[in-house]
């Protein structure tokens, strides 16, 4: 914008930009939407109180939109969201600026929402559906203007709206190239012009923010300054809290961009996963499983070495696992060097994520569920390996009872991220 304008014979500094002016009403377009949302989830909740107030959301907005934006303009010189882009309205006045930024699009919104309620789907079905209804001359004087509304919305109204959009493109696009110091047909009508805030203006804020802090207003014999007084309130309590709204709008805004990123990436499924990892849930009671002593009998189920096998977070069954590689003690044989899973010299090193090495058939049969050692241990067969390692007799079928460990890290029985496609020879 700046460069265009240099070309042009000059730069007014003070002159913001049209992209920074859209970037103001982009903001503001989006925060009744944004209290309509945070409304409606309150009054799930408490739907006696709150559910008149989100049926009638535009009016009460509207109130209070007026009560801050008046504030703003006779305090700051500006509207709420523009104050926020270090922007001002210059030589207007307040209530002709408060008709365009509160009145015209609460007006704009109710009439777009009549449209879609009244006019749109008329508009799709034809001239013989629209004319299904006659002038009603026997109407009540209600039902007549009602009617004459309804053939406004109709017949006129998206011709009005173009002319609208029209008029705004053509004030933005002059406004672009410097044909006009007004980016809006309504700015124009009321002679408003928007300006960068400068030096001056925040030390005049200040000056004023520091004048009205000194002066304490006088009491009536009889009457305290406390802060329940009618106007303790409107003098001190009220003007603060619609000046602290400059700090809650960047914080919310901060917000919500979180929010946006914690929800869309990765991160937080990765935490809620490592955290589900490391819990050892005891596997349910399943109602009409047998019981009886010569089934219980007949299962065996295997106990790894010092500990008890990992339980799914999923299924709540308990996962296969092999025993991990130690260093020679005086009961066991150093077993660093061989494969967990085959319990052989390593053939073609490939770490997992966990960081544990095997023989890299050994461990992409485990992860895709098909090594002849998972598929023994689900029939119930006798393994050579497994009893060594302390799984006990394999008799019965496991099948519904365990998981053979598909997917996981043979050792720790942690869920390996894409499958097979993580794992990584070692090259040596």
């Amino acid at each position: 914008m700046e460069f265009v304008t240099a070309l042009q014979g000059g730069v007014d500094e003070q002159k913001p930009s049209l992209f920074e002016i859209l970037s103001e009403q982009q903001l503001i377009s989006l925060i009744p939407p944004s209290l309509r949302y945070l409304l409606a989830i309150a009054t799930h909740r408490n739907p006696r109180y709150l559910l008149r107030i989100l049926n009638s959301f535009d009016e009460w907005y509207a109130l209070l939109a007026l009560v801050v934006e008046r504030y703003y303009l006779k305090v700051y010189g500006g509207g709420f969201t523009e104050n926020f882009m270090a922007s001002k309205r210059a030589e207007s006045d307040v209530w002709k600026n408060l008709a365009i930024i509160v009145g015209l699009p609460y007006l704009k919104r109710k009439l777009d929402e009549a449209y879609e309620i009244h006019a749109a789907a008329s508009s799709l079905l034809g001239p013989a559906y629209q004319n299904r209804e006659g002038y009603p001359a026997d109407a009540t004087p209600r039902q007549r203007i009602f009617w004459w509304y309804n053939e406004f919305l109709r017949e006129a109204y998206p011709s009005v709206n173009a002319v609208y959009y029209f008029s705004m493109l053509a004030f933005n696009l002059a406004y672009l190239f410097d044909g006009s110091k007004y980016n809006s047909p309504w700015l124009w009508l009321i002679g408003t012009r928007i300006r960068r805030l400068n030096g001056a203006d925040n030390a005049a804020f200040e000056a004023a923010a520091a004048a009205s802090k000194g002066s304490t207003p006088g009491a009536r014999p009889g009457q305290g300054n406390s802060i329940f007084n009618p106007r303790v309130m409107m003098r001190s309590i009220v003007p603060g809290a619609l000046s602290s709204l400059r700090i809650l709008l960047p914080a919310s805004v901060l917000a919500l961009q979180f929010l946006e990123w914690w929800h869309n990436s990765d991160f937080a499924r990765q935490l809620t996963r490592k955290a589900t990892q490391g819990l050892e849930l005891p596997p349910p009671i399943i109602p009409g499983q047998r019981e009886a002593k010569e089934d219980a009998e007949k299962v065996a189920e295997p106990k790894a070495i010092g500990s008890s096998p990992p339980i799914s977070a999923t299924t709540h069954f308990p996962i296969l696992t092999v025993a991990a590689p130690v260093h020679a003690t005086a009961d066991e044989a150093n077993t660093t060097g061989l494969c967990p899973i085959c319990l052989s010299e390593i053939q073609t090193p490939t770490v997992s994520q966990t960081g544990y090495v095997y023989c890299y058939a050994c461990i992409h049969k485990w992860v895709d569920g098909v090594h002849e050692k998972q598929e023994a241990f689900m029939e119930g067969k006798s393994v050579e390996g497994l009893v060594a390692n302390g799984w006990g007799a394999d008799t019965g079928r496991r099948q519904g009872r365990w998981e053979n460990g598909a997917g996981r890290d043979a050792v720790t029985g942690r869920r390996l991220l894409a499958g097979t496609s993580g794992l990584r020879r070692v090259m040596i």
